[in-house]
């Protein structure tokens, strides 16, 4: 009997450390989400014909409730198997709720030009598919490719594998292929960190934030039909273009 109970014990180890590896090879990584600083934003379409943008970017968000000083963590990228990362230094304080927007490479003259970036890099993206990783070092990352998986890595902050061959990703998948007119946005403004590219990003309209904060003036006051008032809103991130809104303020009795 206690050789059986050796054997059965031997069988779980060998069933879980099979699972731990089929989970790793995909560099998927399942925890509980950046305590603080996420990708928020991924483009590398910039300037390409039809581009949305002139330069690709990747921007930075503060889910957490206070300030985060990023100074010498990095930005890094490599194509989709590739082990050679390029990187780009970071630096400051990024408040809480506050957004971080990092300027790359241009694929040509096509889109209009980003919003005051505070930090510029000279990495040239893929437009479909990539990985990119938050680093809280200056050190290159060297995972992917034949190299094998990415996470865990306690110095990886947050990574976001994208398209469909992309060999380092957080959680179950990762996150849509793009293209010249789409950026993979995180849920939530950002807010949103599962651990699981798949879940947390969409391909969308690219909507790139800087560290300037967003600034509301009164359009207009309205009444409407029912007797409720309605407050008409301008607003824009300071580098961004003005857009408009209508939103219910509270019905006056």
């Amino acid at each position: 009997m206690k050789r059986h109970g050796n054997s059965v014990r031997l069988l779980i180890v060998l069933v879980c450390a099979t699972a731990w590896l089929a989970v790793a090879g995909g560099s998927a990584w399942a925890g509980d989400g950046s305590p603080d600083i996420v990708i928020s934003q991924v483009y590398g379409g910039g300037g390409n014909s039809g581009a949305t943008y002139t330069h690709d970017f990747v921007e930075l968000y503060n889910r957490s409730a206070s300030a985060v000083d990023v100074s010498g963590w990095t930005v890094q990228y490599a194509a989709s198997t590739s082990s050679s990362w390029s990187s780009v230094a970071i630096t400051g304080t990024i408040p809480a709720g506050g957004y971080y927007l990092i300027q790359l490479a241009s694929g040509g003259s096509a889109g209009v030009p980003l919003p005051t970036p505070d930090a510029t890099g000279t990495i040239n993206m893929s437009a479909s598919g990539g990985k990119v990783a938050l680093v809280t070092s200056g050190t290159k990352l060297t995972c992917g490719g034949s190299n094998g998986p990415c996470l865990p890595n306690p110095l990886i902050r947050d990574l976001v594998g994208y398209g469909t061959t992309a060999d380092a990703y957080e959680g179950t998948g990762r996150a849509p292929a793009l293209s010249a007119s789409t950026a993979a946005l995180r849920g939530g403004g950002g807010s949103i960190d599962t651990d699981d590219n798949s879940l947390d990003f969409t391909a969308d309209t690219p909507t790139p934030h800087n560290s300037s904060p967003t600034a509301i003036t009164l359009s207009h006051l309205a009444a409407t039909a029912d007797g409720a008032w309605k407050i008409g809103v301008a607003w824009r991130n300071l580098a961004d273009q003005v857009r408009s809104a209508v939103a219910p303020w509270r019905r006056l009795r």
